[in-house]
């Protein structure tokens, strides 16, 4: 039954409701991803210049490296090395359309997600899908709300905690030998003295692990290219003729390379499951588009880097051969591929890079669970640290027993997550193109940085305490503006 309603789910419904959003938004929104595609990086450091530890809030940086944390996972290892076994080389092809097209959805999904953020008061917020399909269309749909943060608690709370715990005792158990019931004691503890700290403790924990682990791992990989740096364009050709089934070798043709390349995609980079808008939501920033942008980028980090540098990785290897299939699969032939290049090392290496990315993201689902809750009881830290126990329990219980079952439940659960989310993006569809369209008109006017004023959209139902800058930004902004002003009178 949970194979029929996967297959129903990310087969038919996912694919198409997925596609359309993506490619809807980015051609109304006059392909955002690529048009402020320079200024990602820009906005990073404006972030950084608007974070005040002070009032205690947090950066786009901070918030950009929680959902990267995410989005950055077994996907991008053994979903990768699955999406060539069964779909060919072409399958790459596919994955890169549909993170640049990903990239289209996040930008909307997380400006939603900081325009009807609500502020906690100690200089944090809280928001995402919850947030703004009951806020942005009205208490009449209140019960999509509350099915979205009960799948999203069931989903990533607690299914996916169980299974990155899982993942990682077995993948630290087969490269080093170490029992799977020691490594889930460890991992417990380790993520019990994070978690009690709050958004704020795995916040600065993720700031430094993410751009650690991301970083160790592309520029292995990159190495890796650079020694092979003469069979790239073979590569690529490769990948374009098994894209659009011209390599008569390839199995499954056009179609498997297709299926595959967006299933993979999808899967990996999370662009319209909803769970990145949770922490897109908590960065303090001068105009929700910033945190739109930022977070389109961190697609473009998983999907058309880390996926990319492991297929090379693969397709450059003797390890897989096009046409006959391969020997080895999942994470089992990205270990196997990289071993071919540098030795017997690359497995351990690609093992300990699992159980960063799983471990990263153990502390990004908690925080999903725990934004699930606070949209039913806010503030209320007893619940929250009955949660914190359960999750430890969780993390001890996933590392020691067969998740088969509980994976299947959970691929449905995301799921219909996936097209809860994708119903209510449809429906405020409009209001993300206003606060787009804001942004767009003060860059036209010649912000150098766009500013939000709630004041503007009476009719949008936005918390104006959460628009509200802190003086010394405050000064700079009208300061810059009057600049601005004087050098157009002159």
């Amino acid at each position: 039954m949970l194979g029929i309603l996967n297959d129903l789910l990310w087969g038919k419904v996912l694919l198409v409701l997925l596609i359309a959003v993506g490619i809807g938004f980015t051609v109304a929104s006059r392909f955002v991803q690529f048009r402020y595609f320079g200024r990602m990086f820009r906005i990073l450091g404006a972030g950084e210049a608007f974070k005040r530890d002070a009032h205690g809030h947090l950066s786009s940086f901070q918030a950009l490296v929680l959902s990267v944390a995410g989005r950055v996972g077994g996907g991008n290892i053994a979903g990768v090395a699955v999406a060539i076994t069964l779909g060919g080389p072409g399958a790459v092809f596919w994955m890169w359309v549909v993170g640049l097209m990903g990239m289209a959805t996040s930008f909307l999904e997380c400006t939603l997600a900081q325009t009807y953020k609500e502020a906690e008061g100690d200089g944090t917020y809280r928001g995402g899908p919850a947030y703004y399909i009951v806020k942005g269309l009205g208490q009449g749909w209140m019960w999509l709300a509350g099915l979205y943060s009960v799948l999203l608690l069931v989903t990533f709370g607690f299914g996916f905690t169980a299974l990155q715990s899982y993942a990682v005792a077995t993948s630290f158990g087969d490269a080093f030998g170490v029992p799977v019931y020691y490594s889930g004691i460890g991992l417990a503890m380790l993520v019990g003295l994070i978690i009690f700290g709050g958004i704020k403790r795995i916040a600065r924990i993720s700031e430094y692990l993410v751009p650690l682990m991301a970083g160790g791992y592309i520029l292995t990989a990159l190495v890796v290219l650079g020694l092979n740096v003469d069979r790239i364009p073979e590569v690529v050709i490769m990948i374009v003729q098994g894209a659009f089934g011209l390599d008569p070798a390839i199995g499954g043709g056009i179609g498997a390379a297709i299926m595959m390349g967006v299933k993979r995609g999808l899967f990996s980079n999370e662009a319209g499951l909803g769970s990145a808008p949770n922490v897109a939501a908590v960065a303090y920033v001068p105009h929700p588009a910033n945190q739109g942008i930022v977070q389109a980028f961190s697609v473009f980090v998983d999907t058309v880097i880390i996926c990319s540098v492991t297929a090379f990785v693969i397709l450059l290897s003797g390890i897989y051969t096009p046409g006959t299939g391969a020997e080895v699969e999942g994470v089992a032939l990205t270990q196997a591929a990289l071993a071919d290049h540098v030795g017997e090392w690359g497995r351990d290496f690609v093992s300990v890079a699992l159980l960063l990315f799983a471990f990263s993201t153990i502390l990004y689902n908690y925080y999903l669970g725990e934004n699930s809750l606070n949209f039913f009881s806010r503030h209320n830290q007893n619940l929250f640290n009955v949660f914190r126990v359960a999750i430890i329990g969780l993390v001890c219980w996933g590392a020691t027993t067969d998740l088969g079952t509980v994976f299947g439940f959970a691929d449905v659960t995301m799921g219909l997550l996936a097209v809860v989310n994708l119903i209510g993006l449809i429906m405020l569809f409009r209001p993300g193109l206003r606060i787009l369209h804001d942004f767009d008109a003060q860059i036209r006017d010649g912000a150098e940085q766009p500013v939000f004023d709630a004041s503007n959209f009476p009719d949008m139902n936005i918390d104006p305490r959460s628009w509200e800058l802190e003086p010394e930004d405050l000064v700079r902004t009208n300061t810059a503006a009057g600049a601005e002003a004087a050098h157009a009178s002159e």
